[in-house]
């Protein structure tokens, strides 16, 4: 007869189809079934934090939830950071985990379901006779509410028999938050005709936006108010026209690209949290800017929006695309232009905020967007062969990866100073190609097992870690689960400066003693060796000459590519230099 845990492995299997973990005495019997029971495919990796970041990146790379597995105690506490950072993403998975018996806690167990409630995660306890009903619950809540949730199986319950699996309801999903009220849909009248007389109008778009499939409705809303567009970081390539983008906002983004955001005067952003890295630390937009939201918080983000409608963005685009599209076709006073004749208060605070000249009014008769050099506002600088160190430029050598890496790629990135370089330089085609699972709990090591998720996830695309140093030597167990999981498909470049390159850029400058911000040089092509990829150290742009050749060869047939990017320290990134100067 099917054990608790059977029934708890056949029911998630019904939703899910991949399962990352580490075995142990709590969760053994759970495994099992997942082995022998179901089609449901079992990853293993070496740390148990590595089970909720596989399964964290596997949903951000596919949309679909996964799963990660633990033992209790001290397999359960070794997720606890990855789980806060699953948390504050809004990324849905399970975690199942093994738990105290019920006859109360032996000396090893500690109280798992405060450990999860303090990260933010809630737990759900399965019994004998409801296991297969807790799970469901289990899934549901996760994908309704958009977070980690963890499902206990105690000990003395775990290999229980538990009779015939019972046939269990599918989990229950909202539909897609409509606006509601008198106050939203005069809101949503007011961001129409707002965006339809603006002179310069912005879209910015986040990665809620993505989740919510609002792509298509934003890339019309675009075309037919003549907006230039921008994402979040976690929304890159959202907007169907990248002519007209001006790629990330906040420190990753080109000085001149921020600029014209900067000239806006009407913008209008949807599914983004406008944190203080997107919002350039208050500064994205001019004091004079019509900043609307439209977002599923229960109120607006961030001060500086002067209109919020709480709403599913991809229903609200819809909307507003309804609404312009009728103020089009009504007839009205002459602006000026056909695109309005918004103050030029603008173009004052561009200069206030140091921009070198007034942004320019649309031409009249033609959208703003077509009257700019979006390719040339985007421009980053290309940096030199070598820094004045003698060391590789992290900025040229992250240029000429980009020429090299294969177009059908995923690119998944841990947490350090050189987010910077890929974020700037690697154009994704779309947010669920381009993932930093980590930065929004602000932890480092967390990439490695990054890649066992998106390799799964995106069986046929080339995977693509970008890590440092400092955070690929945090998580080097998983260093062999990338290799085993993602094989030919799949490139690590590791900035290896020798160092924490964030604390050096933040704390060294101020005068503190360096000594426990720097790293031995560690040879990372060794390490990849070890476990059977092929490790090159990268001195100089000649070197990535491997990498174009790769590219060429059967992922069939190839390793697992590793770059030790031998990079200097004295060269910041952009959106340090920008922390640096408010922390100072």
């Amino acid at each position: 007869m099917p054990s608790v845990s059977a029934h708890v492995a056949l029911t998630l299997a019904q939703h899910i189809d991949a399962v990352f973990g580490v075995m142990g005495n709590g969760n053994a019997y759970f495994l099992d079934a997942i082995e022998t029971q179901t089609d449901a495919v079992f990853t293993a990796v070496r740390h148990e934090q590595g089970a909720v970041v596989a399964a964290d990146a596997h949903f951000r790379a596919s949309g679909r939830i996964a799963a990660g597995t633990s033992t209790y105690g001290a397999g359960f506490t070794n997720t606890l950071t990855a789980l806060a950072e699953a948390v504050q993403a809004h990324v849905p998975l399970v975690l199942v985990v093994g738990d105290e018996p019920t006859s109360g806690p032996r000396p090893w167990d500690v109280d798992q379901i405060a450990l999860a409630s303090a990260v933010g995660a809630r737990t759900y306890t399965v019994g004998h006779a409801d296991a297969a009903a807790t799970t469901v619950i289990a899934i549901e809540h996760a994908l309704t509410y958009r977070v980690p949730v963890v499902l206990a199986i105690p000990y003395d319950v775990a290999s229980l028999e538990a009779g015939a699996v019972p046939e269990a309801p599918t989990p229950r999903i909202p539909a897609p938050l409509a606006p509601r009220g008198e106050f939203a849909e005069g809101t949503l009248d007011e961001i129409a005709a707002a965006l339809r007389g603006a002179s310069r109008p912005f879209l910015l778009a986040g990665r809620g936006a993505w989740l919510a499939g609002a792509g298509k409705a934003l890339g019309e809303l675009a075309a037919m108010t003549g907006a230039l567009t921008a994402s979040s970081a976690l929304g890159r390539g959202v907007f169907p026209e990248p002519q007209f983008d001006l790629g990330v906002t906040g420190g990753f983004g080109a000085d001149g690209a921020m600029d014209l955001v900067h000239s806006a005067d009407v913008a209008v952003v949807f599914g983004a949290s406008l944190n203080q890295f997107t919002m350039r630390f208050g500064e994205l937009f001019a004091p004079g800017t019509q900043v609307f939201q439209i977002d599923i918080a229960p109120a607006a983000t961030h001060p500086h929006v002067g209109g919020f409608v709480r709403a599913d963005a991809r229903v609200a685009a819809e909307a507003l695309v309804a609404r312009v599209s009728a103020l089009s076709s009504a007839p009205r006073p002459d602006a000026g232009h056909d695109f309005g004749a918004a103050p030029r208060q603008a173009e004052v605070a561009g200069v206030a905020h140091g921009a070198s000249a007034p942004a320019p009014d649309a031409v009249p008769g033609q959208p703003w967007r077509e009257t700019v050099d979006v390719a040339a506002a985007r421009t980053y600088d290309a940096g030199d062969d070598l820094a004045p160190d003698g060391r590789l430029d992290p900025r040229s050598a992250a240029r000429r990866i980009a020429e090299l890496l294969p177009s059908d790629r995923v690119v998944v990135s841990d947490g350090g100073h050189f987010i910077g370089w890929a974020n700037m330089y690697w154009p994704v085609e779309a947010p669920d190609r381009m993932m930093m699972v980590g930065t929004a709990f602000q932890s480092i090591g967390q990439g490695w097992p990054s890649v066992v998720g998106a390799a799964l996830a995106r069986r046929e695309s080339t995977v693509v870690l970008t890590s440092g140093d400092g955070g690929g030597l945090m998580a080097i167990a998983d260093l062999e689960s990338a290799v085993r999981a993602a094989g030919g498909r799949g490139i690590a470049v590791i900035w290896n400066d020798a160092a924490y390159g964030a604390e050096v850029n933040l704390y060294g400058l101020k005068g503190l003693a360096e000594g426990p911000m720097l790293i031995p040089e560690v040879d990372f092509a060794a390490f990849g060796a070890a476990v059977g990829a092929e490790g090159v150290v990268v001195k100089n742009l000649a070197d990535l000459d491997r990498l174009a050749s790769w590219t060429e060869e059967d992922p069939a047939t190839r390793r697992f590519l590793l770059l030790d990017l031998r990079i200097s320290g004295d060269v910041i990134a952009p959106y340090q230099q920008e922390i640096i100067r408010v922390n100072s």
